[in-house]
């Protein structure tokens, strides 16, 4: 990423700075905080302890601590047993181990029963160089399609605590997708919205971007390229996927300008398959497109690499929109 001048982020009290303000193991530390001031959270993994920050939890708390090993179906009915003893287990995998390897016990033996189980999946879509056994890009699909599941995205660094504690009071099932390893720090811990609400980053005059996860980051530079071609465009954070913030999402789009939404998933089942079911409920008349991996698999290689390709990238949203908004 290129050195950009700061950018002020409506709203958040914050400043983009996404070359030098990183977040570090933010998700590991944020877990291991919660847990020394609540003894009911326990810390289960599947032999990818490192690689999902879990190793700070099994240092410190060890008693509290279960390597399950590969064997993500076990780990998921160890999970629903612990929290009808009355902990809050809180599952810490690769996202398609979390879903799509073990979703028969996820549907019968944590949502079903409504279990009080928080299933944490990192290396979401196209952030995975380990290709389709490893590319988490049907997740959301699989999961917001579960009765009374929970699913969220946080989109940098500073939201992960307050996003996972809101997770841990709810009493509930939930899935989070996180981004393995650095994440940048757009906003302030308190500008997360609660569940169910999303995030207002810049108004628009001229159409709005919903983006989640990583593509907020992606999303804001666009919104620089978009701005040279006169077009002012509002963005809008969706960390909380399900249960999405329906009145925000449809008062924008009722008043009838272009939206785009940009994930990093599949573009079906996903955030964007949200957002349209909304607006086709709603009557709304819009432009209204979906940006993300549209209907393939993708090859193992790095993300740069992988987000272009698959037009991913900043330059591929703002195109996506200015050709939505019949400025290409």
């Amino acid at each position: 990423m290129s050195a950009r001048a700061p950018i002020t982020i409506a709203n958040s009290g914050a400043v983009w700075r996404p070359e030098t303000l990183v977040e570090s193991k933010a998700y590991g530390r944020a877990l291991l905080s919660l847990a020394q001031a609540d003894p009911r959270i326990i810390c289960l993994g599947a032999d990818l302890t490192g690689p999902t920050e879990t190793d700070l939890f099994r240092d410190t708390l060890p008693e509290r601590f279960f390597n399950i090993g590969i064997a993500e179906a076990n780990l998921m009915c160890v999970a629903s047993g612990m929290a009808r003893c009355g902990d809050i287990p809180v599952v810490n995998t690769f996202g398609v181990f979390a879903t799509r390897r073990s979703f028969d016990q996820v549907v019968l033996q944590i949502a079903y029963p409504r279990a009080n189980v928080k299933l944490v999946g990192f290396m979401p879509g196209l952030t995975s160089p380990g290709g389709p056994t490893h590319q988490a890009t049907d997740d959301i699909a699989l999961m917001r399609a579960l009765p009374g599941m929970v699913v969220v995205e946080p989109a940098c660094g500073t939201h992960v605590a307050p996003l996972l504690a809101q997770l841990i009071a709810h009493d509930g099932p939930a899935y989070m997708r996180i981004k393995r390893g650095d994440l940048p720090r757009l906003f302030t811990p308190e500008s997360l919205p609660p569940l169910g609400q999303a995030q207002m980053v810049r108004p628009g005059r001229d159409g709005w971007i919903v983006a989640s996860g990583v593509m907020v980051t992606l999303a804001m530079e666009a919104l620089e390229a978009l701005a040279e071609k006169g077009l002012e465009v509002g963005l809008v954070n969706v960390t909380s996927i399900k249960p999405l913030d329906t009145g925000l999402i449809a008062s924008l789009a009722g008043q009838g300008k272009p939206v785009l939404v940009a994930e990093n998933h599949s573009i079906i089942g996903g955030l964007g398959s949200a957002v349209a079911e909304l607006i086709a409920e709603g009557g709304l008349a819009l432009r209204f497109a979906r940006l993300g991996v549209d209907d393939v698999f993708a090859e193992g290689a790095g993300a740069p690499y992988l987000f272009q390709t698959y037009g991913l990238s900043p330059a591929a949203i703002a195109r996506r929109f200015a050709t939505l908004a019949g400025r290409s």
